[in-house]
C-alpha cells in the first residue's frame, strides 16, 4: 500500500435504480440506512438530518431532542455527486476544528437508465492527526462504510 493510498478509503457498489434516484436516496434517507449504533449522543437517534446545501450539516437528533452535528455539506451538486467533511475524530468524538477533519466523497454514475454505480472516497484521513489510522481503519472495517453501502443498496433496492 503506497502511502498515499493509506490515507483514503474507497469503496463502490452498484445500485438497480436510476441515478437521479440513487441520489436522493443516499442524501434524502442517510438515516435510514446508517446504523444506529454509530451515534455519538448519549441517547438513541430519532432521526438523522442530511442538509441539501453547501454549508448544510448532517445531524443526528437524538430521542430526547439532543443533537450532535458531525459532518458539514461541503459540495452538492445533484445527481451526480456531493463531499462532506467527517467532523469525527480518532477518539470518536466530534471534532470542531475544520483542519482536522477528513472529506467523504459520493461520485454517482450511471451505468444505463436503471442502473448506477455509486463510488465512495474517504479521504485526507490524515488530517486527524495522531491515531488517524484508527479513524481509517473503523471506516474501513465491515462495520464502516461496507455496511453503509449494504444497507443503502437494500433501500434503494426496495425502492421505498
Amino acid at each position: 500500500m503506497t502511502e498515499t493510498a493509506a490515507r483514503v478509503v474507497r469503496r463502490q457498489i452498484v445500485v438497480q435504480a436510476p441515478i437521479d434516484r440513487a441520489f436522493a436516496t443516499f442524501t434524502e434517507r442517510f438515516g435510514d440506512f446508517k446504523p444506529p449504533e454509530h451515534n455519538l449522543l448519549g441517547v438513541p437517534i430519532a432521526e438523522t438530518v442530511f442538509d441539501p446545501v453547501v454549508g448544510g450539516h448532517i445531524t443526528d437528533r437524538g430521542v430526547d431532542g439532543s443533537e450532535c452535528r458531525w459532518a458539514r455539506v461541503l459540495a452538492f451538486d445533484p445527481p451526480d455527486r456531493v463531499v462532506f467533511s467527517w467532523d469525527i475524530s480518532p477518539q470518536w468524538q466530534v471534532e470542531t476544528d475544520p483542519e482536522r477533519t477528513s472529506e467523504v466523497e459520493i461520485r454517482f454514475l450511471a451505468e444505463g437508465p436503471e442502473r448506477t454505480r455509486v463510488e465512495l472516497e474517504h479521504r485526507r484521513l490524515d488530517r486527524h492527526g495522531d491515531g488517524w489510522e484508527a479513524v481509517r481503519d473503523g471506516v474501513a472495517d465491515d462495520a464502516g462504510w461496507p455496511l453503509y453501502l449494504a444497507w443503502y443498496a437494500d433501500l434503494v433496492s426496495r425502492g421505498s
